[in-house]
């Protein structure tokens, strides 16, 4: 593996993949904050963390190297000048006048690079830094909330924030404002950490108006995509990064699978319902499509003269054929598409299914008529702890960002 990154499939062997150790912030839940942070419950930190060391421990021990997105916020940090652009960035989010910003920075300058990513996800409270009665913070949001930054729960997911494909990424428009100095981080380090070149490409920046995130995004070849048109990712965002990746000589990919799934909590992601597991085999949950199994998906690809062509198409499984070239794909049903089965398994991510080579996933121990029939259909199933991950609403794929694959046969 040189510097960059290389992703031209969602199936070839993983070989690096970016992750983040569930930390203090999803102890900074409570039940009044639980709607906004994203959340059902408030997890288990030990046992959240036991379970993500298995998951990353299983990775490594299957040939994949772990980079942990907290050490490499870390040692850009280290500079100075990048630590001043980051913290001005970071607090410019949150609105706040320069004399608040200089309140917080007088306070992070006295942390190590270490100590400042802590805080940076856990959230820094209003009494650690004596702005609790600040008479500025009357005119923030809510004057109870005792946090003037807000924690990070959801960054243990972290294909959200980001989707790298082919050798460059998209670094995303968070849809909600708890998530959207995620993608910041991504920004930074994508900008400033040596294990990126300088040729990496940036397809779509997260300075744009709609609403695009990593779970929606999968990558099927190296010249195709599916997206979801979800409650996390908008149409127009799918149109934006088709026209710049058409149009980009760098970038390899000339057809995009806009596949629209039910905008709710429950789906909240592409990868959520539907996730690619071989070459030609597919986890997908029934309840996207309609009783006569069909749903709305717009096949995107240059028209020739800079813009868009859209075909119109209503099945997933013919339109997987015909964008793969394949003569048969083999779907297999979450739960094994049972009435009663099926959403509760897709509700604890049986779905959400992580190919680290072709045929052999990671998934959720709990969905076990999922790993059931997935073993019946020839796949290598590996099982992962997750009573306390799976609060979050996040599978394995949704926690774990590939950098690097092999390249298919």
């Amino acid at each position: 593996m040189s510097k960059g990154i290389q992703v031209n499939s969602e199936i070839g062997k993983l070989r690096k993949v970016l992750v983040h150790r569930p930390g203090a912030e999803i102890e900074n839940i409570t039940p009044d904050t639980m709607k906004e942070m994203l959340f059902d419950d408030v997890p288990f930190m030990r046992i959240a963390q036991e379970e993500h060391d298995e998951f990353t421990q299983l990775l490594r021990d299957r040939g994949a190297e772990t980079v942990y997105i907290e050490t490499l916020l870390a040692d850009i940090l280290a500079d100075p000048q990048v630590k001043d652009e980051f913290l001005t960035a970071y607090l410019t989010e949150y609105r706040y006048n320069e004399t608040l910003q200089k309140e917080i920075k007088n306070y992070f300058n006295t942390l190590t690079p270490s100590e400042l990513v802590t805080v940076i996800y856990a959230g820094l409270r209003k009494a650690t830094v004596g702005l609790e009665d600040h008479n500025l913070l009357s005119f923030i949001g809510n004057v109870e909330d005792p946090f003037i930054l807000k924690p990070m729960p959801n960054a243990y997911f972290t294909r959200d924030p980001q989707a790298m494909m082919g050798n460059g990424l998209t670094v995303n428009k968070m849809t909600f404002f708890v998530r959207s100095p995620e993608s910041l981080i991504t920004e930074f380090v994508v900008k400033y950490h040596p294990m990126f070149s300088e040729n990496t490409h940036v397809w779509l920046d997260r300075n744009h108006p709609n609403r695009i995130e990593g779970g929606d995004e999968l990558v099927l070849n190296d010249h195709t995509l599916a997206i979801g048109v979800s409650e996390r990712t908008s149409s127009m965002a799918i149109e934006t990064l088709a026209k710049k990746l058409f149009n980009d000589p760098a970038a390899k990919f000339d057809t995009i699978m806009a596949v629209e799934i039910p905008h709710n909590h429950a789906m909240m992601h592409l990868d959520t319902v539907f996730t690619m597991i071989n070459h030609d085999q597919f986890t997908v949950f029934p309840g996207i499509m309609d009783k006569d199994s069909k749903m709305n998906i717009n096949v995107l690809r240059p028209d020739g003269h800079g813009g868009l062509s859209v075909e119109h198409r209503t099945s997933l499984k013919d339109t997987l054929q015909e964008v793969l070239e394949l003569p048969e794909v083999d779907m297999i049903e979450t739960g094994d598409g049972d009435p009663i089965v099926a959403p509760r398994e897709q509700w604890n991510d049986g779905s959400n299914n992580l190919a680290i080579a072709p045929g052999e996933v990671v998934t959720y121990d709990r969905n076990y008529k999922s790993i059931e029939i997935m073993r019946a259909h020839g796949i290598t199933v590996h099982e992962i702890r997750s009573s306390e991950l799976s609060r979050g609403r996040g599978g394995a794929r949704c926690m774990s960002q590939p950098i690097w694959r092999d390249a298919l046969d």
